[in-house]
């Protein structure tokens, strides 16, 4: 079961990053973010965090069902590719 967060924002972006690096550390190669219905730009500093935590430990990491706003602020920051793979 990939890990599926519903809110990052600088409200509970530290909750979420330390959930999503412990899901990793379990094993975990897929972050859903399908469900993701509140986000600023910190979702994108979680995402950069979770897939260099996946390849430190030698597993690409998946991000899947990206909303378009979370694209968006990838592209502002020039990580767009980040969110495609």
């Amino acid at each position: 079961m990939s890990f599926t967060p519903i809110s990052i924002t600088m409200a509970d972006a530290g909750q979420a990053l330390q959930e999503g690096l412990a899901s990793i550390a379990q094993g975990e190669t897929l972050i859903d973010l399908s469900g993701l219905t509140h986000f600023d730009s910190s979702a994108v500093s979680a995402v950069l965090a979770w897939k260099r935590a996946g390849s430190a430990l030698g597993r690409p990491l998946q991000i899947a069902g990206v909303p378009e706003g979370l694209l968006s602020l990838a592209q502002l920051y020039g990580l767009q590719d980040l969110m495609h793979s």
